[in-house]
């Protein structure tokens, strides 16, 4: 069993909204929760709560309570911040999804979370409106921030004033997120989140992630997912930090708002740390400013991250987790220059870690000559791991075990000086630009293709030596089937990031007996050819 270097802290007992909020002093109140790039507006922390209760009540006075649902399909913007917790704070779950998705994809996700509610922006009305209509949202239950014709609005649902309802729960039991994630394999499915795991999450990190209240973060990384929503909103907000709110990724905005709002923090994904380490641009902004910028969301290789820490003159840092951990189990700490950026850092606190051979199942404790243990699957318990997947028991119990162990599926060692590197996946899951791509949701779509017989799908490597979807596809005999039309066939169903970018023709897909593919079996063909 492997510990935590920090010792043991009390995780409060309470909602993510009393964590947040009821925390607030009166110097508090004054500072700036919130900046707005595209017009410069400023949002305090006073404004921020009061705008967070009046929602609220506003939700309440329309029976949002403790068995309502509610969808968020919103960019980053100061807004997300007061709805997402207005919804909470309402006694809501709120299930957030991914801005790019498509009407089916909003759809499906809608559905099986059960979702009666949803929010979103004027621009991402057509596919909110026709996923609300599917499932049954009414008009008057589809709320547009900006406002729209038909539909109610943010600034009319705060003006009018109510209060925060009176809402009682468990923060131990009480789901208060449910985001998607395909785990070690499968579909996507809703990650049961509680407000003590949030609340704890938060309180985790704050020990290693040394985010002070001078500090201006730029959120370019999205709320929606479970590394924006804890790492940037929540724990940004705790620590009473100013958020710089960017709604999409653009190098020149990124660079641009760093420099206008003198940002001082960011926490990126790993394509992020490759423009800061390789484009020419980048010498064209002073981001003097910046002193840390931490990695996560996907495996940031550690030549990429040196390179870009002396460009910019900045501290590097990584860490590690997962959706089902709410998210984050390992992170490096800023007071240990000792540890190599190439790592994922620390166990955080209040947590335990096993490493288990994938062949034997048994437990890997002792450190080599070398320094390190054996690579095993690693196997994290603590406050931050999920009650499980919505409405999938098998699901559940493939990842969670019955001592509380979640099998994150991801190979790692433990090394002598206390830190921890992943060194391979046991999951079929690919990571493109930090995001979760299950094979298995592609190859169902592909299997609908009328000139598609079999197909198996997998993570390459492209020339950047970022991870991207390839397909390994069984045309119909004489069908005439083309790369184009099984890339285009994927883009008409799915998410921009979810595309299949390489297509490969072949014979038969390689099965095992029972019919499983052998994904192994096509990662070494690619291989071979490298």
């Amino acid at each position: 069993m492997f510990h935590s270097p920090y010792p043991a802290i009390e995780i409060p007992s309470t909602s993510i909204y009393d964590d947040l909020f009821s925390t607030l002093t009166d110097s508090d109140l004054t500072r700036v929760a919130l900046i707005d790039p595209a017009t410069g507006a400023e949002t305090t922390y006073g404004a921020l709560r009061a705008q967070v209760d009046a929602f609220a009540g506003a939700l309440a006075e329309r029976g949002v309570g403790t068995d309502t649902v509610v969808g968020l399909l919103c960019p980053n913007i100061p807004a997300f911040a007061t709805v997402f917790h207005g919804a909470l704070r309402a006694g809501a779950a709120v299930t957030t999804l991914n801005s790019l998705y498509t009407p089916g994809e909003i759809e499906k996700q809608l559905k099986d979370a059960g979702a009666t509610w949803l929010v979103t922006v004027s621009p991402l009305l057509p596919q909110a409106e026709a996923a609300a209509s599917a499932v049954g949202i009414a008009a008057e239950r589809l709320i547009v921030i900006d406002g729209a014709e038909g539909h109610p609005d943010l600034r009319s649902l705060l003006s009018e004033g109510r209060p925060a309802p009176d809402v009682t729960f468990d923060p131990a039991t009480h789901i208060a997120v449910l985001p998607y994630s395909s785990g070690t394999t499968g579909i996507p499915k809703g990650v049961m989140l509680t407000h003590r795991n949030l609340v704890a999450n938060v309180a985790q990190c704050r020990i290693s992630i040394l985010l002070h209240e001078s500090d201006r973060v730029l959120a370019v990384l999205p709320f929606f997912h479970i590394y924006g929503m804890t790492v940037l909103l929540n724990l940004a907000l705790r620590q009473r930090a100013s958020l710089v709110t960017m709604p999409r990724f653009d190098l020149v905005d990124f660079l641009t708002s760093i420099q206008t709002h003198k940002c001082t923090f960011l926490f990126i994904a790993p394509p992020i740390a490759v423009a800061l380490a390789k484009h020419p641009i980048v010498d064209e902004f002073d981001i003097s400013s910046v002193h840390t910028v931490f990695s996560g969301a996907a495996p940031l290789d550690g030549e990429t991250a040196e390179v870009a820490g002396r460009r910019i003159h900045a501290r590097m840092l990584q860490g590690y987790g997962m959706s089902e951990l709410s998210p984050v189990s390992h992170a490096m700490p800023a007071e240990r220059t000792d540890i190599p950026v190439s790592s994922i850092g620390v166990v955080l606190p209040n947590i335990e870690c096993k490493l288990v051979d994938t062949e034997t199942g048994e437990e890997i404790t002792e450190v080599g000559d070398d320094g390190a243990t054996l690579p095993g699957e690693l196997w994290v318990k603590g406050p931050n791991v999920m009650l499980g997947y919505l409405n999938q028991p098998e699901a559940t119990a493939e990842t969670l075990d019955a001592d509380g162990f979640l099998h994150t599926g991801d190979v790692a060692v433990f090394h002598e000086q206390g830190y921890f590197s992943i060194v391979e996946r046991v999951k079929e899951l690919i990571k493109y630009h930090g995001y979760q791509i299950a094979p298995a949701e592609l190859e169902a779509l592909l299997l609908g293709h009328p000139k598609v017989m079999d197909v198996a799908v997998i993570g390459v490597l492209d020339d950047e030596k970022e991870e991207i979807p390839k397909a390994f596809v069984v045309a119909a005999p004489d069908s005439g089937l083309t790369e184009d039309e099984v890339k285009a066939y994927v883009a008409e169903h799915v998410a921009p990031y979810k595309k299949v970018r390489r297509v490969e023709f072949i014979d038969a897909i390689p099965k095992s007996s029972s019919g499983k593919i052998l994904r192994k079996d096509l990662r070494a063909r690619e291989a071979a050819r490298a």
